[in-house]
C-alpha cells in the first residue's frame, strides 16, 4: 500500500509543475500578441486582423487561466489533505472533482470571461485591442 503522504506529494508536485507551465504559456501568448500586433503595424496589416488576433489570444489565455485556476484549487485541497493526513485514496482526483462540479454552457463562458477581465490577464491585450481600434477609427 502506498504511503498517503507520498501519493499527495507526487500529486502536488505534478500539479504545481503544470500550474507553472500554464504561467509560462500565458506569458508566451502575451508576447505573441505584442509581436504580432507590432508586426501588423509595421507591415500595414489591416487593423481588424491584428485586433482580431489579439482578441483571439486574449480568449486563449483566459481559457488557460481558467484551467490553471482549477489546478490551483486542487493544489490547495491537496495541501489541506496532507495536513489532515487524509488517506491515499483521496489523491489523484483532479478530474473526478472537476467533473462533479463541472459548469456547463453559459456558466463556463462566464468563468472564462471572469478570468479574461482580471488585470493580470487583460494586460496587454486590452491595450493592443484599443490601439488597433483607435488606429482603425483614425483611418
Amino acid at each position: 500500500m502506498q504511503n498517503p503522504s507520498s501519493a499527495f506529494s507526487q500529486e502536488w508536485t505534478t500539479l504545481q509543475n503544470n500550474y507553472e507551465q500554464h504561467e509560462r504559456s500565458a506569458l508566451l501568448l502575451k508576447l505573441a500578441a505584442v509581436v504580432l500586433c507590432v508586426c501588423g503595424y509595421v507591415l500595414a496589416i489591416p487593423d481588424q486582423l491584428s485586433g482580431g488576433i489579439a482578441l483571439l489570444l486574449w480568449v486563449q489565455e483566459s481559457i488557460y487561466r481558467t484551467y490553471q485556476a482549477r489546478l490551483g484549487e486542487r493544489i490547495l485541497r491537496v495541501e489541506a489533505m496532507l495536513q489532515r493526513g487524509a488517506p491515499a485514496s483521496n489523491a489523484c482526483q483532479l478530474h473526478t472533482e472537476w467533473l462533479a462540479t463541472r459548469k456547463g454552457g453559459l456558466a463556463l463562458v462566464a468563468e472564462y470571461a471572469a478570468h479574461a477581465l482580471r488585470p493580470t490577464v487583460a494586460f496587454p491585450y486590452a491595450l493592443l485591442v484599443l490601439a488597433e481600434l483607435v488606429s482603425y477609427v483614425g483611418t
